[in-house]
């Protein structure tokens, strides 16, 4: 038997003695990723950020776009928050619908900064990752490029992942972007910031303390009925802030005459009784993304530290599991 399939198998009994009313539900949703995939593999639903003009992308993980809109008044670098529907409701899944091997010439030209994970088992490892407990999907229909065709790949994520925060800080991302900006060579660059993504420590970060329940399991909480939709969302909310507050100093700090700040899906608090940000998952608000269309100016008033990051060669697994991905 198929390794992976046997680890399936193992998943979904483990998930019938814990979850014995949701399991029907489970083996459904996989037969419908199955069918989802073998269709948007082929004709991705959505607006490739490649199909748009930028130098440079700046991509918050997991931002919805009436949170953004609600923060926006406090960014003078927030004009006008638009919206586009992603490739994808999940990371690994806009990245293997976004980086194909019709747009190699764009990717030849970009520089992608990751404090995602995804990228490398995307791109380096060649699969689409197991996540909730799904079964892990060969990735040779969508044809993703690999590591390669980029123009260069930080693995921020492997350098920089935080512990006690569980994610790497904007902090880490901002400096590895300038210094990419700066001495790079690549004509368009892409930060994905891990942030406003769960965990959500926002203002854990802020206060100089260490995440509590909410914060570091947010939705997970609201969907177990052990925490409220308030407190989840205000918790989220300050992340979102506090990913920007690095970005408006990112925006100081490089030249780029077209700037576009997206998300790569939103986040759900109950909607459709979704969770986070299922895979396959066409509800707006996971599907729906912001955009933002600025521009940067390099004021030098920031210095990159690229070597602050709080650990090194990261096990990928742990990483993840910091994210939410059991």
């Amino acid at each position: 038997m198929d390794a992976d399939l046997a680890d399936w198998i193992a998943e979904l009994r483990e998930h019938a003695r814990t979850h014995p009313a949701r399991a029907p539900l489970y083996l459904l949703f996989t037969a419908y990723l199955s069918v989802w995939y073998a269709i948007t593999s082929r004709v991705p639903l959505g607006r490739n950020v490649y199909d748009s003009d930028w130098d440079l992308l700046v991509v918050l993980d997991a931002c919805r776009v009436d949170t953004l809109r609600e923060v926006a008044p406090e960014y003078e670098f927030i004009d006008e928050v638009d919206e586009a529907y992603s490739v994808g409701s999940q990371s690994a899944e806009w990245m293997a619908n976004t980086f194909t091997e019709s747009r190699r010439e764009e990717i030849g030209r970009t520089a992608y900064v990751s404090g995602n994970g995804f990228s490398e088992t995307v791109f380096v490892d060649g699969q689409y990752p197991p996540v909730n407990n799904a079964v892990p999907i060969d990735l040779s229909s969508w044809s993703v490029v690999d590591e390669s065709a980029f123009g260069a790949h930080r693995t921020v994520w492997e350098t920089d992942h935080d512990e006690a925060y569980g994610s790497v800080l904007p902090a880490a991302m901002t400096d590895h972007a300038i210094d990419a900006g700066r001495n790079g060579d690549a004509d368009r660059i892409i930060v994905h910031y891990t942030q406003p993504h769960l965990p959500y420590a926002g203002a854990a970060y802020r206060e100089g303390r260490e995440p509590t329940e909410v914060e570091r399991r947010g939705y997970e909480l609201l969907e177990e009925g052990a925490a409220t939709r308030e407190a989840v969302y205000e918790a989220y909310r300050e992340t979102l802030r506090w990913v920007l507050d690095d970005v408006a100093e990112l925006l100081e700090n490089v030249d780029a005459e077209d700037v576009v700040i997206t998300s790569d899906h939103g986040e759900a608090f109950g909607e459709w009784r979704a969770y986070g940000h299922p895979e396959g998952f066409p509800h707006p608000a996971v599907k729906k993304v912001p955009w933002v269309e600025t521009t940067a100016t390099d004021e030098g008033t920031r210095e990159p530290d690229l070597e602050a990051g709080s650990s090194v060669d990261t096990d990928i697994q742990e990483h993840l599991r910091d994210l939410g991905y059991r």
